[in-house]
């Protein structure tokens, strides 16, 4: 196959997914936070309401775009351009699993790898506080400018502790292409960064994760929108597909933030443990147990719709188990599985924290950043440089 029609298709795919994956990381936030506060969640809009994000697309897509009279035109259009169209970008140069043939052309699992994967992660996201600041001083609403210069202010403090964290994987790796740290830990868990001698980055970890809550403008560091201060911050005069695009590229951040974490810490693509220990067969494992329990569900309904919905998701789970003992399908579905189950696993983790913790005050935002992470971030790259210097030799 042509190579220009293969990266065409290929990015079809990825964006395909990407897209998709936005729509129903939102459906997966209302229902878990929905559990969280002990309520129902999304439940009319199709089977357990799995039709609501595509509800709310047509929604937003018919609602009135209004255009306020006092509003910068070019510049209050282009800030959620510029928003979703960086957060899309970001996911280019994410590897989600190793080299394969389809049609008898080798290609590598995402869409490029760039020798310098990790800079490009970094100068684009460094650009993202441009949308918000453009949105808020546009919209020449004080409520609007004053979200604006809050995320200003914090996604500038928290890049850097988020930054520093990051070198630490770098030079264990002694490579900025994201493919190359990723094949660095393979193995075991053992040679994933959080654990990999001789700098264990576990603090690194934590560092990273929480600058990424914060880079994403989540909770308990959404100050830049919080509603009960700036109304909506410095999305207060969008609406429509404006609006929604906001939103959209806070996903996609989200995302981005979940699959580096995933690429620089936690082994990547790579399983727990070698495939010679059967890791190829726990994907098949959790789906059959997945098809189990929605099985038994079924027979032993909680609500009389249940007895058509859960037995024909147990059906699904039980096909998709199939899947993965196709020779030929293997090699592709095991690593993104892995790679799946991590980057899901802190997108879950996003969402927790979201349903759990208050937001800070200001001041204590500011403060966390310039006091504690940033010489926390500081003492570990030191201490990951001297622990490298001292093991090469």
């Amino acid at each position: 196959m042509n190579f220009f029609l293969l990266s065409l298709l290929k990015a079809g795919l990825v964006a395909a997914v990407l897209l998709t994956t936005l729509a129903y990381l939102q459906w997966v936030e209302r229902k878990v936070i929905a559990h969280i506060q002990l309520r129902m969640g999304p439940s009319r809009v199709g089977p357990h309401g799995l039709l609501q994000p595509l509800a709310d697309v047509v929604k937003l897509l018919t609602k009135e775009d209004l255009l306020p009279p006092h509003v910068n035109k070019f510049l209050y259009v282009l800030a959620p351009f510029l928003a979703v169209s960086l957060a899309l970008t970001s996911i280019a140069v994410i590897p989600f699993g190793p080299e394969i043939e389809i049609f008898g052309v080798r290609t590598e699992m995402g869409l490029t790898d760039l020798n310098i994967g990790i800079l490009f992660l970094l100068g684009i996201s460094s650009l993202g506080v441009y949308a918000v600041a453009l949105a808020g001083w546009s919209s020449n609403n004080k409520y609007s400018l004053l979200g604006a210069l809050r995320s200003s202010a914090q996604m500038v403090s928290y890049e850097l502790p988020l930054a520093l964290a990051v070198v630490g994987p770098l030079l264990l790796a002694n490579t900025l292409s994201l493919r190359g740290i990723a094949e660095q830990q393979a193995g075991s868990i053992l040679n994933w960064s959080i654990l990999q001698m001789p700098a264990p980055q576990l603090l690194g970890f934590l560092v990273f994760a929480i600058a990424g809550f914060a880079e994403t403008n989540r909770i308990p560091f959404d100050l830049p929108e919080a509603e009960n201060e700036l109304v909506a911050g410095f999305h207060t005069e969008y609406s429509s597909m404006k609006f929604a695009s906001f939103f959209m590229a806070e996903y996609a951040n989200i995302v981005t933030i979940c699959c580096l974490a995933t690429v620089l810490f936690l082994g990547g693509w790579h399983p727990v443990f070698p495939a010679s220990m059967g890791s190829g067969y726990v994907p098949v494992l959790v789906f059959l147990a997945a098809a189990g329990i929605a099985l038994y569900h079924g027979v032993n309904p909680a609500r009389p719709k249940d007895r058509i919905t859960l037995p024909a998701a147990g059906v699904v789970f039980a096909v998709v188990a199939g899947l993965f003992l196709v020779p030929v399908l293997k090699p592709v579905l095991v690593p993104l599985f892995w790679f799946g189950a991590k980057a899901g696993t802190m997108m879950f983790v996003f969402i927790w924290v979201r349903g759990t913790l208050p937001r800070f005050r200001y001041d204590q935002l500011m403060r966390f950043a310039w006091g504690w992470l940033f010489p926390v971030a500081m003492a570990n790259l030191l201490a990951t440089g001297l622990l490298v210097a001292l093991w090469a030799k």
